[in-house]
């Protein structure tokens, strides 16, 4: 009978035979006879035979095959634990390396400065593989924000205005505006391999504009409007708020020129009793929840045909945020994105 090469069987079963090869042996057989049995060589027999006899059914273990976790790896634990610490802390800038992300040929370029080691793209991939790093786009972020500024707004001025608040028993809006197109990117589809999807819509460029406010108790208030944002498109705004809401407002905004104009401040000084307006700190759009629900709509009126008209486009936008307006769950979500948590 032609004898089986163990090495070829998976593990597990590699295991078994050596279980069942001792035991047999143990039980009064001979080599030959278990040889016959398990079509195993009498070689092979002998050895799993004295490696029982060196250490019992423990030594009888399997160890992992190949070569050795971390062999012939260029850069040592404490090198790599270097390079990781560094990416993580710093931007090439701060390491005199001219450029603005962590990509893999500037990380490459990173570690032959510090230890004179080059490797290839793959492997830096691979190195980043098994640290846990992944690419990611990064957020955008003005020169011109000042963190300590944010710091005190989360940290003091925020928590003032909520005290104030509960005792004006007022509600707190976020405010913001933005702007939309027909001409938007569109997101994925799916589509046979080769075959690119295509998106028809007018090569015209169609805007509308919004402005928009939300509470973290799920309430969403907005106005359509033409062009870009004007004093008296926002005092009509305004007073659609104090109009529509029982309670008096605190609404947040962001430092907007117009948010701040002298006719804005006198028609807020006259109707203090309905209404307050707080600013968020300079170049900080990432702490309005407001922002959120923009991006968020934007994405909902890319899945839908595109408009092909400027009324064509208010339509879907109204019909988009209308929609909206009765998902106070949904709107409540935006308040759980990491950067606005504060506000929640």
């Amino acid at each position: 009978m032609k004898k089986r090469d163990a090495r070829k069987l998976s593990s597990e079963a590699q295991q078994e035979l050596r279980y069942r090869a001792v035991n047999m042996k143990l039980s009064g057989l001979t080599y030959k006879e278990i040889s016959q049995h398990l079509s195993v060589s009498v070689s092979a027999l002998q050895n799993w035979m004295e490696l029982y006899n060196e250490g019992g059914l423990d030594n009888l273990t399997l160890r992992r095959r190949g070569r050795p976790k971390g062999a012939h790896r260029r850069l040592s634990r404490r090198q790599e634990q270097a390079i990781q610490n560094l990416i993580t802390d710093k931007t090439p800038e701060q390491l005199k390396l001219q450029f603005a992300l962590w990509t893999r040929s500037v990380i490459g370029e990173l570690i032959e400065q510090r230890y004179g080691i080059r490797l290839p793209i793959r492997t830096l991939g691979e190195y980043l593989k098994r640290w846990g790093f992944t690419p990611q786009r990064p957020k955008r972020k003005a020169y011109e924000q000042q963190p300590e500024e944010i710091q005190r707004w989360l940290e003091k001025t925020y928590p003032s205005i909520e005290k104030q608040a509960f005792r004006e028993k007022a509600e707190i809006l976020w405010g913001d505006e933005t702007g939309v197109s027909n001409q938007s990117h569109f997101g994925r589809g799916y589509a046979p391999k080769g075959q690119t999807p295509v998106a028809r819509g007018l090569a015209k460029r169609v805007t509308t504009s919004m402005i928009s406010a939300v509470s973290n108790k799920g309430t969403l208030r907005f106005m359509v409007y033409k062009g870009s944002l004007k004093t008296d498109t926002l005092l009509k705004f305004l007073k659609r708020l104090i109009k529509g809401s029982k309670k008096k407002i605190f609404l947040i905004l962001d430092n907007l020129r117009v948010h701040k104009a002298v006719k804005v401040k006198q028609w807020v000084k006259e109707y203090a009793d309905q209404i307050e307006l707080f600013f968020l700190p300079p170049y900080s759009p990432e702490l309005n929840p407001d922002e959120y629900l923009n991006n968020t709509v934007k994405g909902q009126l890319r899945n839908k045909p595109p408009a092909e008209s400027r009324h064509g486009l208010e339509k879907s936008l109204r019909k988009c945020m209308r929609s909206n307006q009765h998902r106070p769950e949904f709107i409540k979500n935006l308040f759980k994105q990491k950067n606005v948590l504060y506000a929640a």
